[in-house]
């Protein structure tokens, strides 16, 4: 935080005056900075369009960018070792206004509709596909090895923030598959955007609560307060900023109001010690409430999506250390998260489906879809590995996970769906815009 006070600013326990100002950043480092940024962003946009070419989601080539650039390739043949400790902070300044800026157009994009008219089946299929996954990697997070997992962290907390890491399901991608292979319109569809919609808003509560449960020490009050301050920040954001934004919205152009609520919102949280992405997530789904010309952010979700999320993407992809799945303890475990991940997911789907009606093939197809991670998953682990709750370990083998998901589903959603027949309401429904053409645009 700075704070201003006559002529003085404090920051960080400095004080800066006018005979003493800030330093600019050095040229040298400057220099460094564009070319390991303008270096990570070509590569991650060349891969994302491969990656496109054949079918798979834009983030595997983008994380596989970082992958490329990092230890696991070209730190292993000794021909670079990446930025150092200080040009990594630049790029992860970059790289997070980036993904708060993906996160709030992610909730700003929420077909609200869809929600409401789908929302009882919807929540039963979230529920299970919330519920059993958090189980199995709470488990799992008991029973490994910590070492594996955490580099000092209460076991509780690793516990807690690995189930929050398996449950959770990525809007963007399942949007993006199902558009891609015209299934939006179906039934099925429906109920798994929706659902994965609902898995994503609680997906974020149990995230800050966690986050905070790091931050501030196990403990039911640290819980409780967490859960306070959660509220608090969504009766602050229904009853004040809801009015707020309606009004800034309806007068003038959207882009900048919207980029300053996004990133207000994110330091609101963030000063409470709830993640920042949080707060992105909220006054999205805000602007999603009240925005009377969503095609005006056209121009910024172009940004975001083609420059800032891509490098984000990549950074994820530079901490990720394959080598250390040479060692059969590490590969063991990785698979067996993966696995759990995988089995939660379809199980937990599958449940809520059955629950309450569906067939066979249809609650099948719904596990397909929302076992996609994709984006939400990769913010997790950062968020995790940032935190001091995962280690270099844990952290390449979620970011694994998310990747594996994503490139799973296009496949086993098309076998599901070869087994459900078209119903007459699918078929009115096609003309019907139950989510925008532009979430293809998502990564």
């Amino acid at each position: 935080m700075v704070i201003a006070h006559g002529s003085l600013v404090i920051a960080h326990g400095s004080i800066v005056t006018a005979a003493n100002p800030v330093a600019p950043l050095p040229a040298d480092r400057l220099l460094t900075f564009l070319l390991q940024a303008g270096l990570l962003l070509g590569v991650a946009l060349v891969l994302g369009r491969l990656a496109r070419r054949v079918n798979l989601p834009a983030i595997a080539g983008e994380l596989c960018a970082g992958v490329l650039l990092g230890p696991s390739v070209l730190g292993a043949l000794g021909v670079w070792h990446g930025p150092g400790t200080e040009q990594m902070h630049l790029l992860d300044a970059t790289g997070q206004l980036g993904v708060l800026l993906l996160v709030g157009l992610s909730g700003a994009e929420l077909d609200l509709r869809l929600v409401r008219t789908r929302g009882v089946t919807a929540a039963r299929i979230s529920l299970g596909g919330l519920l059993v996954p958090l189980a199995f990697g709470v488990a799992a997070g008991f029973l490994l090895p910590l070492p594996l997992l955490s580099g000092g962290a209460d076991r509780t907390v690793v516990a807690l923030f690995l189930g929050v890491a398996m449950c959770v399901s990525a809007i963007p991608v399942i949007a993006k598959t199902l558009l891609d292979m015209n299934l939006l319109h179906r039934n099925v569809g429906q109920l798994t955007l929706t659902a994965a919609v609902i898995d994503d808003v609680f997906g974020w509560l149990m995230l800050s609560v966690v986050s905070a449960m790091a931050t501030t020490g196990l403990g039911a009050g640290t819980v409780v307060g967490s859960v306070a301050e959660i509220a608090a920040v969504l009766l602050v954001a229904a009853f004040v900023l809801r009015p707020a934004a309606r009004v800034v919205l309806r007068r003038g152009p959207a882009v900048a109001p919207v980029v300053v609520i996004v990133l207000l919102g994110g330091a609101a949280t963030q000063a409470l010690g709830i993640e920042a992405v949080f707060g992105a997530f909220v006054c999205g789904v805000v602007i999603a409430s009240v925005n009377p010309r969503p095609e005006a952010l056209a121009p910024l979700r172009t940004v975001t999506l083609t420059v800032l999320a891509p490098l984000f993407f990549a950074l994820a992809g530079l901490r990720m250390d394959l080598t250390a799945l040479a060692d059969p303890e590490v590969a063991a475990v990785a698979a067996g998260i993966l696995l759990l991940a995988v089995a939660g997911k379809f199980l937990g789907a599958w449940t809520g489906a059955a629950a309450s009606g569906l067939g066979t093939a249809e609650a099948l197809a719904c596990g397909a879809g929302m076992n996609a991670r994709g984006v939400i998953e990769v913010i997790v682990a950062m968020t995790g590995l940032r935190l001091g709750v995962l280690n270099a370990t844990a952290y390449t083998t979620i970011v694994l996970v998310a990747i594996v998901t994503s490139l799973m589903a296009p496949p086993l959603l098309r076998r599901a769906m070869d087994r459900v027949e078209h119903t007459a309401e699918e078929q009115m429904r096609l003309t019907w815009p139950s989510v925008p053409e532009k979430k293809s645009e998502i990564p």
